[in-house]
């Protein structure tokens, strides 16, 4: 099966290739850099690019020029800006604008599968109104697909339309739409339940066991998605109703449309991945509550 990935030198992007049992044809709006903000070898950085902008004009002939020529059977779309302070004017091109390109693009060429990335800040409000008291071990707020949207920002905002586009394809064009409602990815480094803190430090915003330093380890113990987990659940969503030779053998009639929550093995989180492990076997083996103390 040939799977065309957007946004392939992000976070995400690499996480994806670096873990999951499929190979990809890598999409980015420039070929990849030599290595991390941090310093860390990129592991594109010799892998071929096919260089689109896909909040650009032309986006849909070239996508769709793309997934023709090479044959695409899914696309696993992660391109858009992801910061949650991002301006409306960057996310209208870069998320909405985007999204609904790569799907337009996908419906001409054929394509019946798109794995987007949204997130958890399509429903941010639910931890803004209840955090940090919803980091610990008693609250009993579960967050699952059939809540309300309460988008905190306009990235989050942006997010949510796209689940709207996806929606929209399945039904109109036939399209098995996945949105996975992405927690937090972070770079090799800092892939474990204390990375946001130890960077905190590092800039100087807290120190090691001081009260800021808790709550953002509380935090990432219940949000934190490890790169060999999230992998392995857009790995589940290419495998959902696929024989062994990669063919759909059970599409639902106009296109299916899903929503899972992107977190790892994490006890004492808000988000329900319960639907995530009964529909499509998401099996995640790594967990927020696993280390007691930052890795030396």
């Amino acid at each position: 099966m040939t799977v065309l990935l957007t946004g392939a030198h992000g976070t995400v992007g690499t996480a994806v290739t670096a873990n999951s049992e499929y190979d990809y044809v890598l999409l980015d709006r420039e070929s990849a850099p030599n290595e991390f903000g941090d310093g860390t070898p990129h592991p594109h950085r010799d892998r071929a690019t096919v260089v689109v902008d896909v909040g650009d004009g032309s986006a849909v002939e070239d996508l769709t020029r793309v997934m023709r020529d090479r044959d695409v059977d899914a696309v696993v779309h992660l391109a858009g800006d992801p910061s949650v302070a991002a301006t409306y004017e960057s996310v209208e091109v870069n998320n909405v604008r985007g999204t609904r390109n790569v799907l337009e693009a996908a419906s001409i060429a054929d394509v019946d599968t798109v794995v987007f990335a949204s997130s958890n800040h399509v429903v941010g409000m639910y931890e803004t109104e209840h955090a940090p008291e919803l980091y610990g071990p008693d609250d009993d707020l579960v967050v699952t697909h059939e809540c309300p949207i309460r988008p905190d920002s306009d990235y989050g905002a942006s997010k949510a339309a796209g689940e709207a586009w996806c929606r929209l394809y399945a039904e109109r064009a036939g399209i098995d739409c996945y949105a996975l409602r992405i927690g937090s990815v972070r770079e090799p480094g800092d892939d474990h339940p204390f990375g946001d803190a130890e960077r905190a430090v590092e800039r100087g915003e807290c120190e090691r066991g001081d009260d800021a330093y808790e709550e953002a380890v509380a935090r990432m113990r219940c949000t934190w998605l490890s790169r060999r987990d999230c992998a392995a659940l857009v790995d589940r969503c290419l495998d959902d109703g696929r024989g062994a030779n990669g063919e759909r053998t059970d599409t639902v009639a106009g296109g299916a449309f899903e929503i899972f929550y992107g977190i790892s093995d994490n006890p004492h989180s808000w988000f329900d991945i319960e639907r995530a492990r009964e529909r499509i076997g998401y099996d995640p083996v790594d967990s927020g509550a696993a280390m007691a103390s930052p890795p030396e």
